[in-house]
C-alpha cells in the first residue's frame, strides 16, 4: 500500500513537473536535402538556413536569454559539450524556436594541442569510452524539439600538430577521422533524423574526413579572417557535401598584424562590427553550398578575450551585436551603442612605471545620449592573466592615467557607455618601462654576491651579476625561501642618494636596503613591508662600500628576481 501510495505521488509530481514546463514545438526532422551545388537544409521538409551563434552563458542563464536570441533573429545555438546538464538549454531553445547544434569533444579539442593528446591509432579505451558517453546522449536527447544536429569534435584535426609530426601525425590524422565516422554512423543508428557533422579549425581538415567519414552528413569549419577564402578552398578540393561556419566572426589575435610594442593589434570597434556583416556576407554568397553558421560569440566575459570577441562582455550590447542582428534580419532595439573613432595615448612604447600617460578618444553616439568613461588595464602579455582591473585615471577627456609598476607591455581599455546597456570599447597596447633616476647608477658593472642564485630551469642561470648589468633582460633570481640577499660591492666607501629596484614577478614584500664598510657588518637605511613588485625607486641618503637588498619576505610562492638593482649618486 505504501509503495502503491508512494508510485501514485511520484507520478502526480512528474505530471506536476511536465505541465508546469513551458509548451514546445514537437521534435522535428532535419535533413540535408537537394544535389550537389544545390543542398539546403530543411526542418520538417522547410528550409532553415543556420543563423546562429556560439553559446557562452551558463545553462541555467538559457531561459533568460533565449528570448534576446530570439530578437536578433537568431535561430540556432551552437555548443561544444552535451551531457546531463544540457536540458535546460534545449528547453529554452525550443520554447522560443531555437535550434541547437548540440556538440561533443574529443581531445586535442579547442585550438592546437589543448586539452590533452590521445593516441587515436592506438588508445582503444578512449575511443569506446567516448563513443558510449555520445551515444548516450545521443539516445536521451534525439526527440527533444530543439536539436538540430549532432556535431562531434573540435578543431582536432589542427591540434594534433602539437601532438604529433611527421608520418605519426598523418597517421593519427586519418585515425581520428575514421573514429568520427565511426561515431557517425552509431548515430545514425539511433536517430535517423537529425545529421551529423564535425568542426575542425581550417579547411586542410576536410580532404581526411573526405577520405575516412564518409557518413558524415556535412562538414563544418571555423573560420575567422580567412572566412571569404572558404568557398575557394571547397571549389578547389572538388568537395561532394556542403558545409556550416560554426565559428566566424572579426580577425583574431592569431591573424593580426603586431603593433608597435610588438603584441597583436586588436581591430578597433567598428572593424570588428564589419567583420561579422563581412563574415556573413562570404557565407551566405556560397548559396547551395554554405547553409549557414554560427558567428562568435554569444558570451558575457568581460576578460581579454572576451573584449575580444563577445557580443554582451559585461552583459553591455556593443556594435557587434547589433550587425549581427541586422545580417539575421532580427530587431534587438533601436537604440544602438557609442562609436569610438579615435584612441590616441601620449606615449606608447616607454612609459614610465608609475607614471602618467594621457588617453585622448572621440566618441560619439548615434542616438545622442550622453556617454560615461571607465578605463581598464590588462597585463596578459605580461603574465597570461585574462582579468581585466580598473585603471586610476582622471579628467573626462583626454583623460589622465597612472601606468602600473610592472614593466611589459600592457593592454588599456577605454569604455564608453550611453546609460542603456550599449558600450563602445577602444583599446591600446603600451609598454611600461623603468623611470630613468637622475644621477650616476654606482652600481652597474660592479662585483655582486647572493645568498644563492637559480641555476637551473627556463632561462637559468641566474647569477647575481645580472641584476648590474644594466639591462632589463637579465636577472638575478634566488632560491625559494626566506631570508634571501643580493650584495653589490661598490669598491670604495661611496654616499648615494637613490636605490630602484626593477623587480620580476617574483617580487620582495618585505625587505631591507643595508649598507657595510666591511661586508659582514651591517646596518639598515630602509624597510619596506608592503612591497608590490614593479619598480621601487627610493630616495635614501647612506654611504658604504657595500650596499645589499635583504628580503625577508616574497611576495609570491617564488623566491626573489631583480631585473636591476641601481644605487644612483647625485
Amino acid at each position: 500500500m505504501k509503495r502503491a501510495l508512494a508510485l501514485v505521488v511520484a507520478l502526480l509530481a512528474g505530471l506536476l513537473t511536465v505541465a508546469a514546463r513551458p509548451a514546445a514545438a514537437a521534435p522535428g526532422v532535419v535533413r540535408v536535402t537537394g544535389s550537389h551545388g544545390d543542398w539546403q537544409l530543411t526542418v520538417d521538409g522547410n528550409p532553415f538556413q543556420v543563423k546562429g551563434l556560439t553559446w557562452g552563458p551558463p545553462v541555467s542563464e538559457a531561459a533568460q536569454r533565449m528570448p534576446d536570441l530570439n530578437a536578433m533573429g537568431v535561430n540556432t545555438v551552437r555548443t561544444w559539450g552535451t551531457d546531463g546538464t544540457s536540458a535546460p538549454l534545449f528547453d529554452a531553445a525550443a520554447v522560443n524556436g531555437i535550434k541547437v547544434i548540440a556538440g561533443f569533444w574529443l581531445q586535442p579539442g579547442g585550438g592546437p594541442g589543448s586539452g590533452g593528446c590521445v593516441n587515436y591509432v592506438t588508445d582503444t579505451n578512449y575511443k569506446s569510452t567516448m563513443l558510449a558517453e555520445f551515444t548516450r546522449w545521443v539516445d536521451v536527447y534525439k526527440g527533444h524539439p530543439g536539436v538540430l544536429m549532432w556535431n562531434v569534435g573540435n578543431e582536432s584535426v589542427l591540434g594534433m600538430q602539437n601532438c604529433f609530426s611527421g608520418a605519426e601525425l598523418e597517421s593519427q590524422r586519418n585515425a581520428y577521422t575514421r573514429f568520427v565516422n565511426d561515431v557517425a554512423r552509431a548515430i545514425h543508428g539511433i536517430d535517423p533524423n537529425h545529421p551529423v557533422t564535425s568542426t575542425d579549425a581550417w579547411t586542410g581538415a576536410w580532404p581526411y574526413y573526405e577520405a575516412n567519414a564518409p557518413d558524415l552528413d556535412l562538414y563544418a569549419v571555423n573560420s575567422y579572417n580567412a572566412v571569404c577564402q572558404v568557398r575557394g578552398d571547397w571549389e578547389a578540393g572538388g568537395y561532394t557535401k556542403p558545409y556550416i561556419l560554426t565559428e566566424g566572426g572579426p580577425a583574431g589575435e592569431w591573424e593580426v598584424p603586431d603593433d608597435v610594442n610588438g603584441v597583436p593589434a586588436e581591430p578597433s570597434d567598428v572593424a570588428k562590427r564589419d567583420g561579422y556583416r563581412r563574415a556573413w556576407d562570404c557565407l551566405t554568397a556560397h548559396t547551395g553550398v554554405a547553409l549557414g553558421g554560427t558567428l562568435f560569440h554569444y558570451g558575457t566575459e568581460q576578460d581579454f578575450g572576451g573584449v575580444w570577441f563577445n557580443l554582451l562582455p559585461g552583459n553591455e550590447r556593443r556594435l557587434s551585436y547589433y550587425s549581427v542582428a541586422a545580417a539575421y534580419g532580427g530587431d534587438p532595439g533601436a537604440n544602438t551603442p557609442p562609436v569610438i573613432s579615435r584612441m590616441d595615448l601620449s606615449r606608447i612604447t616607454d612609459v614610465p612605471a608609475g607614471g602618467p600617460f594621457t588617453i585622448d578618444v572621440a566618441a560619439s553616439d548615434p542616438d545622442g545620449d550622453a556617454l560615461s568613461y571607465a578605463i581598464m588595464l590588462n597585463s596578459k602579455y605580461i603574465d597570461n592573466a585574462g582579468a581585466l582591473v580598473p585603471a586610476s585615471f582622471s579628467g573626462g577627456g583626454p583623460f589622465t592615467v597612472r601606468a602600473p609598476d610592472r614593466l611589459g607591455v600592457w593592454k588599456v581599455y577605454v569604455y564608453a557607455r550611453d546609460g542603456h546597456g550599449n558600450v563602445g570599447i577602444e583599446t591600446r597596447s603600451f609598454r611600461v618601462v623603468a623611470p630613468t633616476p637622475d644621477g650616476v647608477n654606482v652600481a652597474r658593472g660592479k662585483t655582486a654576491t647572493a645568498s644563492s642564485h637559480q641555476q637551473v630551469g627556463d632561462g637559468a642561470p641566474f647569477p647575481p651579476s645580472n641584476a648590474v648589468d644594466g639591462a632589463l633582460s637579465t636577472r638575478w633570481a634566488s632560491d625559494w625561501s626566506d631570508p634571501q640577499w643580493l650584495a653589490v660591492d661598490l669598491g670604495a666607501v661611496t654616499t648615494f642618494q637613490h636605490v630602484q629596484l626593477v623587480w620580476e614577478a617574483a617580487y620582495g614584500r618585505a625587505y631591507e636596503i643595508q649598507v657595510s664598510d666591511n661586508g659582514s657588518d651591517w646596518r639598515s637605511v630602509h624597510a619596506a613591508t608592503n612591497g608590490d613588485g614593479g619598480v621601487d625607486d627610493i630616495d635614501v641618503t647612506a654611504s658604504g662600500r657595500y650596499i645589499r637588498v635583504y628580503g625577508t619576505g616574497r611576495g609570491t610562492g617564488w623566491g626573489y628576481s631583480l631585473y636591476e638593482f641601481g644605487v644612483y649618486r647625485r
